[in-house]
């Protein structure tokens, strides 16, 4: 009979024993860094979205803020070594950042929720995440009739009252073709020349051509303009202080931002996991209990948890978003859409 040495015998013991404890040891959990833009914003999105999404899927999500995230994401990519996995931002960020090579298609077969959501909703390369809108505010108190269209915006004849606009063109030339007849399924392409001719009309006419959110929403709270294209988070917060100021969405260019996963990101797998989570009718549907910005995934508004009196106020709710128009991040990323932007400049000096 073969003797096994005490030595041999310990050592089979304490292999047994790692292995028991290494089975009952639970999975280490995946990670991934998840960049936004900061403020309320990113302060409501964590604990609507990221947090509920971190405790279901077990993983452990870091935060980065980026105003302007882009061009981190193109420094990541040309150094060959992102840090970043998740990204949200607007869509032409990520169109252009997919022709670029610096941002991963996305992999439906993987995201039944992101596949679930409507073709419009999202592009080869992101999906979207939230909703706001650039819309008309306006004070009630100074006029004696409130513009309810981009074409009475227009009217300096018949709706008198100082006005603003926002200084870009984003928005704004849409908003001038609606003043214009353009019907609002049928903007695009944009109608350059025609947009311009219509801003040309109206330039004498306006007051401020604003630079930030901040400075709308001031420019509505302080009376210094009686009407003007504001974002409608920016407009609902002065209207919580002051009644006297409104807006619709009637006309309104209904917007969003978009999650897209950054070419070669470290966390790749984990990143997929995440952006199917984030965009679930019931974490999206979490949002508006802390700010005033709509559900990227419109199944949002079915969950039950949305009342009927808070989607009233929501720019992506079924009925508001029906009085808008779309606004097309990919053919603002078109060469065309580059070429708009770059005519701009001259129109503003």
């Amino acid at each position: 009979m073969k003797t096994v040495s005490a030595a041999t015998v310990l050592g089979s013991v304490l292999s047994l024993l790692s292995l028991s404890i290494a089975c009952a040891m639970p999975a280490a959990a995946e990670e991934i860094t998840f960049v936004s833009q900061g403020g309320s914003y990113q302060d409501a999105q964590t604990k609507a979205i990221l947090d509920p999404a971190a405790k279901s899927l077990n993983m452990t999500i870091k935060q980065d803020s980026a105003p302007d995230a882009y061009p981190m994401v193109k420094a990541q990519g040309e150094a060959g070594k992102p840090i970043w996995d998740v990204v949200d931002t607007p869509p032409s960020n990520c169109l252009r950042g997919g022709k670029e090579g610096l941002i991963e298609p996305l992999d439906l077969s993987k995201m039944p929720n992101v596949q679930a959501m409507p073709a419009a909703y999202r592009t080869q390369y992101s999906v979207a995440y939230e909703f706001y809108s650039s819309v008309i505010g306006y004070n009630k108190k100074s006029l004696k009739k409130v513009p309810q269209t981009w074409a009475q915006f227009w009217d300096v004849k018949d709706f008198p009252g100082t006005r603003a606009l926002r200084n870009d063109p984003m928005g704004t030339l849409e908003a001038a073709l609606l003043s214009d007849g353009v019907p609002r399924d049928k903007l695009y392409p944009l109608d350059v020349d025609r947009a311009y001719k219509r801003l040309e009309q109206i330039k004498p006419d306006i007051a401020v051509w604003w630079t930030s959110g901040g400075q709308s929403a001031q420019l509505l709270a302080d009376g210094e303009v009686d009407m003007l294209m504001i974002w409608n988070g920016r407009a609902s917060a002065v209207q919580k202080t002051n009644p006297d100021v409104a807006f619709t969405y009637n006309d309104g260019l209904l917007q969003n931002t978009q999650l897209c996963i950054l070419k070669n990101a470290p966390n790749y797998a984990a990143a997929v996991k995440f952006v199917n989570e984030a965009v679930s009718p019931a974490l999206q549907a979490n949002l508006p209990q802390y700010i005033d910005y709509g559900p990227g995934n419109p199944a949002a508004f079915s969950t039950g948890k949305i009342s009927a009196e808070r989607a009233k106020e929501l720019p992506s709710s079924p009925d508001n978003a029906a009085r808008q128009a779309l606004m097309s991040e990919e053919w603002w990323a078109s060469a065309q859409g580059i070429a708009a932007k770059d005519r701009w400049l001259k129109f503003i000096q």
